[in-house]
């Protein structure tokens, strides 16, 4: 084996090496070192390459015996095989893509004219490295705020952990515990809350920012206690990072965002199934005390007037106390009619949240089709029917009346937006017959100047229809395609109805 190829076996890691880790400045500054130590290696390997090929081509010319051999025919000729970098550090992950934008591809081949080529872009990528690296340094917020989030958790972790909590069984015929879960659980809220304003922070730095310095922040919020490393500029220009061994673009965060931000209102919603299951459970615990401490109250006062009244006439009290009973079984019967009530108040109203949830959904990056407003305006009307059958009295009827003034205000604007865009389906389709129309007139009567008059009325009435069409619609996209199209039609016939005038005149 050659000295260079000891070399180029080495390059694996000595690239690995051209990454900076964000922490404090005495890492970032050991780290700087690092760089430059690797920089100096790849120039080692660049030099012993040059020293290779010309060997090579002064070898090959003593044999030829024509010395014909160039360098530049060496350095394409001869192929070279980069180690794959999993040798080296067998935990890297991700993305393959930006690991061998990184790295180079182990399974090809490369001439050495390409591997000087490479290795100029690694030692380019070492100088980029250090100007970032002078970057953070000079910037002291970012490094105390880099050093606040390692205390934290990712925001990966932190999801996963929200999971876990929420793997609540309800102590039903527990009334202290239900308590205690009831609490947990608006605990557990309160850190949904926190990950989501952690969440939107970081998609809207991310999103708005034009400052590396303040994509890092971002950056440095997402991945917490797990730290990252910048790893790479793809040949996009966007910036590729390593958090715990694993490969990422920005997109890839941003998409992780995304599935964050859904299975977050996911548990948002399980959390208020699961807080009102308990608080039906204890309303309904605590309404039997109460109307069973009432109803011996009243029977332990019933019997001391029942055996006062026997001692007047026995009659009179078997009367009194047949009806003392009946009272009693009106009253228990009242009691379980109540429960039932409440039961379905509670199940009427999970099913509206759970409908409002759906159409919020369907609403979600719009424009959209005609049919998905309609689907989306229908689950809020039967939100608010279930809403509505809620009676008075019952531990949800007050929030009831505060999600239906909401939900009626969604249905209004979702039904506004069904009706502006079946107005603009109408003017599209009114459109197209329009043009349809134009088109016979002038198939059927070519040779006719009043046929071709009503074409280009066609014409224009179609193309003023496309024009109200509103921007926000769905239908907006197909009316500007078949706008232009149409108004190459209307120039065209104007033109000849014009010469054809000026030919009879």
């Amino acid at each position: 084996m050659t000295d260079l190829q000891t070399l180029i076996n080495n390059l694996p890691k000595i690239v690995y090496g051209l990454r900076l880790t964000l922490g404090n400045s005495q890492e970032i500054i050991q780290q700087v070192a690092l760089i430059n130590h690797a920089q100096e290696q790849l120039r080692q390997i660049q030099q012993e390459i040059s020293t290779e090929a010309i060997a090579e081509a002064q070898k090959l010319s003593s044999i030829t015996y024509k010395g014909t051999a160039t360098l530049a025919q060496i350095t394409h000729t001869k192929r070279w095989v980069v180690p794959n970098v999993l040798r080296v550090e067998p935990n890297i992950s991700g993305n393959t893509r930006l690991i061998i934008e990184k790295f180079g591809n182990p399974e090809v081949e490369v001439c050495l004219d390409t591997l000087k080529s490479k290795i100029n872009y690694w030692i380019e990528w070492g100088d980029l490295l250090q100007a970032i690296a002078a970057d953070i340094l000079s910037d002291a917020n970012l490094i105390n705020q880099v050093n606040s989030d390692i205390n934290y958790p990712s925001l990966t972790n932190q999801i996963e952990h929200l999971k876990k909590c929420l793997d609540i069984k309800l102590a039903l015929n527990d009334s202290r515990n239900s308590d205690k879960q009831i609490q947990q659980i608006l605990n557990i809220e309160e850190n949904i809350s926190k990950a989501q304003h952690r969440l939107s922070y970081i998609v809207n730095t991310i999103k708005s920012s034009q400052g590396l310095l303040t994509i890092f922040l971002a950056i440095s919020s997402f991945c917490g206690k797990s730290g990252f490393a910048i790893e790479w500029l793809d040949d996009a220009h966007e910036l590729i990072i390593s958090s715990e061994g694993k490969f990422q673009e920005l997109t890839d965060i941003l998409n992780d965002c995304q599935i964050y931000q859904d299975k977050l209102n996911v548990y948002l919603i399980q959390c208020q199934q699961l807080k009102e299951q308990a608080q039906k459970t204890l309303s309904q615990k605590n309404y039997k005390r109460q109307h069973t401490k009432k109803l011996t109250a009243n029977f332990s006062s019933s019997q001391i007037k029942r055996i006062t009244i026997y001692a007047v006439s026995s009659l009179f009290i078997l009367s009194f106390g047949t009806l003392i009973l009946k009272d009693k079984i009106n009253q228990y019967q009242q009691v379980n009619q109540n429960i039932d009530l409440e039961t379905q108040a509670v199940s009427h109203f999970k099913s509206a949240l759970k409908l409002g949830m759906e159409a919020s959904s369907l609403a979600q990056n719009p424009p959209h089709p005609l049919t998905r407003w309609e689907q989306t305006a229908t689950k809020w009307q039967q939100a608010i029917d279930f809403l509505n059958r809620i009676p008075q009295g019952t531990s949800v009827s007050s929030k009831a009346k505060e999600r239906l003034i909401r939900y009626r205000r969604n249905y209004k604007f979702i039904s506004e937006k069904a009706v502006v865009e079946k107005q603009a389906l109408n003017n599209l389709e009114a459109a197209q017959k329009l043009a349809t129309e134009a088109a016979f007139f002038m198939k059927n009567a070519p040779n006719s100047l009043s046929a071709w008059e009503q074409a280009k009325d066609k014409w224009q009435q179609a193309i003023q229809l496309l024009e109200t069409i509103p921007k926000n619609s769905f239908a907006y996209q197909e009316a500007q395609t078949t706008l232009s199209n149409y108004k190459t039609h209307y120039a065209a016939i104007n033109a000849i109805i014009e010469n054809r005038f000026q030919f009879v005149n």
